[in-house]
């Protein structure tokens, strides 16, 4: 009665280690909910595959891979705030790396916490966090007694060379370090790191873990069988189905991630169109599930359950039996499988 991650091995590490030949000075990623892996999963494939060092989220993090057996670095992306207890404490760690994106936390560091490895984060057109360029002289200053280990550039998704050649050479202009980038395509990352005369490394999660999407696959297990009559009310909110048909139970909802969307930019007509269509749809009742039942999507019977979905299929025959499992289309970053399955 589970929601199963399925990965097939073979074609899951294929796709890694020719990223890994491709990419070097590769940083793998594993945050959040671990792109639907596990942190722990993750952190023990990348000890597999022999790289010096990871990447989490935040601190919180950082015992979760060790907890999956990683022992080497583990470099900490979202930037240190004094507020952070468990941040503050970790700049204590020998192998931990802390990200710092203020002139102010690097001079806070520099006498609580001497001697502390630190990346230092620089701001781009992302605007998310990060000195300007303007501040990289205090920023050297401030590094004073501190381990600088590199500067850091955190790309928009599509990440721009220019933008990443101009920072970069500001950078190790005030202070020869390591570059570290993330988003860049394989080519750019290769331009830039034949350009540069310090060592590049470049952090990689979703392409690392998710780039071929016929290496894992979700499923969801067929609990219950109902016929249905046209009009006949079902589920917590008792509402009447459309037609006759039946009503499939399969494994989960809400606890396992179902059906969560983050907001899409609307950049193209055919995006605002679909956006429209499926608001239609959500207000007469027919949300489109992520269950494929009989070989296409089906509709949700009531909204999903913590650990189950009511779907409809219309018609004579429901397809599908108890015991039988059905794909489902997930985001790998919210989902949480109740299992997961090699082959």
């Amino acid at each position: 009665m589970a929601l199963t991650l399925n990965i097939f091995r073979a074609r899951w590490d294929a796709h890694q280690r020719t990223l890994l030949a491709d990419i070097p000075g590769i940083v793998p990623v594993a945050k959040g909910n671990g792109y639907g892996f596990t942190l722990e999963l993750l952190a023990a494939r990348a000890a597999e595959l022999g790289v010096d060092a990871i990447a989490v989220g935040i601190a919180q993090e950082v015992a979760r891979v060790r907890a999956g057996g990683w022992t080497g670095d583990v470099v900490v992306l979202n930037p240190w705030r004094p507020f952070d207890a468990l941040a503050t404490e970790l700049l204590d760690d020998d192998a931990v790396v802390t990200t710092v994106s203020r002139v102010e936390d690097l001079r806070a560091i520099a006498a609580g916490h001497p001697g502390a490895r630190v990346i230092v984060e620089l701001s781009t057109s992302m605007l998310r966090h990060g000195l300007a360029v303007a501040e990289l002289a205090a920023a050297v200053d401030a590094l004073a007694g501190l381990r600088p280990e590199g500067w850091a550039i955190h790309l928009p998704a599509t990440g721009s060379l220019d933008e990443a050649r101009r920072l970069a050479d500001a950078a190790v202009d005030a202070l020869p370090a390591p570059v570290w980038v993330s988003h860049l395509s394989v080519t750019d990352y290769r331009t830039l790191a034949g350009e540069l005369e310090v060592p590049t490394r470049m952090r990689v999660g979703t392409r690392l873990w998710l780039g071929d999407r016929s290496a894992y696959e979700t499923t969801a297990t067929v609990l219950d069988v109902h016929p249905v009559a046209k009009g006949q009310r079902i589920g917590y909110h008792q509402a009447p189905m459309p037609k006759a048909g039946f009503v499939v139970i399969v494994s989960g909802g809400t606890a396992e991630g179902v059906a969560m969307a983050a907001p899409v930019p609307q950049r193209s007509v055919r995006k605002r169109l679909v956006t429209a269509t499926e608001g239609m749809q959500a207000a007469l009742g027919r949300s489109l599930s992520p269950f494929a039942v009989g070989g296409r999507k089906r509709a949700f019977a009531e909204p999903p359950h913590m650990h189950s979905s009511m779907v409809f299929v219309p018609g004579s025959t429901p397809t599908v039996k108890v015991g039988d499992e059905v794909p489902v289309t997930t985001r790998m970053t919210t989902v949480t499988a109740d299992e997961i399955r090699w082959s």
